[in-house]
């Protein structure tokens, strides 16, 4: 009863860290940022929580159970890990970029939320036994912990990172967009024909001419929208700083817009499935034009394009106006 007492507070005051991480805003500090000792004393803290997730999960996997006192200890020690985890966390000061803060706040919830967890896994397994569930849990934490070697260690990095993984995002919903497109394949064709009903030939499932040609402009804006991911991305790794407020601020504009780029080719693909309410298509398609558009001035205005690279963000502006216009022109008699 002792140890289920002492797992519950523990669980109980690791939310309470949990819910401050999310909230919380990290401080200037008073002293001068220095990056090398932020980064090494992050992995330090990662590291023995890590280590204190080990020491926990062994504890209450074998008999005999430890004493009240030592529960308080592993309790205590748990706790402590994980404050200094957020504690580390909240030394990043907001200068250093928005973009590279979400990523450090994002590994720090999951080293929480993991001992979290391990903690609940521990509570609902029998106790003196090592479950299948507390031995991935206990990786769980193992695996969050480690993510503090791979992070960006300044917001240039981060901002790559989060382009890139738009950019993969949106390959994927062109690559999908393109097999469900291919001539004369029903994009339902993975629903089979239902016995009962008998054949599947309702025409709301397949598309008709005037929809191919609609849908073809609207592929022409999703491949806009991944060369205009690449081209930022190329840009940002070739020319983008981190050395000025000024930078720092520049590259956190370029993320935050670039970010709604993948969910607007989300929803102009899924409204681009039959049956096709055109009305719907025009306006996400005209939704993710203005994204893109977006992040095209905002890539001219900053750092990160010299001008011998404004002659791309030009041609890249026409091909989302040339795209937008004939998915106008093909939707003219549905407004």
């Amino acid at each position: 009863m002792e140890a289920r007492e002492a797992l519950q507070e523990l669980r109980a005051a690791l939310r309470a860290v949990l819910a401050r991480v999310r909230e919380g805003e990290p401080g200037e500090g008073r002293e001068p940022f220095e990056p090398p000792r932020f980064w090494d004393a992050l992995g330090r803290t990662f590291k023995e929580a890590s280590q204190e997730a080990t020491k926990l999960s062994l504890a209450f996997s074998r008999s005999p159970l430890p004493s009240a006192e030592n529960c308080q200890k592993l309790s205590e020690d748990v706790q402590n890990a994980i404050l200094a985890v957020a504690t580390a966390y909240y030394w990043l000061p907001k200068g250093q970029g928005t973009t590279l803060r979400k990523m450090v706040r994002d590994a720090t919830t999951e080293v929480v939320e993991g001992m979290i967890q391990l903690t609940e896994t521990i509570l609902i397994s029998p106790l003196e036994s090592l479950s299948q569930e507390q031995l991935i849990s206990t990786g769980g934490v193992w695996e969050a912990c480690e993510q503090v070697s791979s992070l960006p260690r300044n917001n240039q990095a981060a901002v790559v990172s989060a382009l890139a993984a738009c950019l993969s995002v949106v390959k994927d919903a062109l690559e999908e967009m393109e097999n469900a497109l291919v001539e004369g394949q029903d994009p339902y064709s993975d629903i089979t024909e239902d016995e009962e009903l008998g054949f599947r030939g309702n025409r709301d499932t397949y598309w008709s001419e005037a929809d191919r040609k609609l849908l073809s402009s609207c592929m022409g804006l999703i491949k806009a929208s991944k060369a205009c991911l690449k081209k930022v991305l190329s840009v940002v790794k070739a020319y983008g700083k981190a050395e000025s407020p000024e930078q720092i601020a520049q590259l956190d504009d370029l993320a935050d817009i670039a970010n709604e780029i993948s969910p607007s080719v989300d929803e102009l693909a899924l409204s681009m499935y039959p049956p096709v309410n055109q009305l719907a298509v025009r306006l996400n398609a005209a939704k993710l034009a203005s994204v893109l558009k977006k992040v095209l001035e905002i890539t001219k205005t900053s750092h990160v394009c010299p001008p011998s690279e404004e002659g791309w963000v030009q041609f890249l502006i026409g091909a989302v106006d040339h795209n937008m216009d004939k998915i106008k022109n093909f939707t003219q008699g549905e407004l």
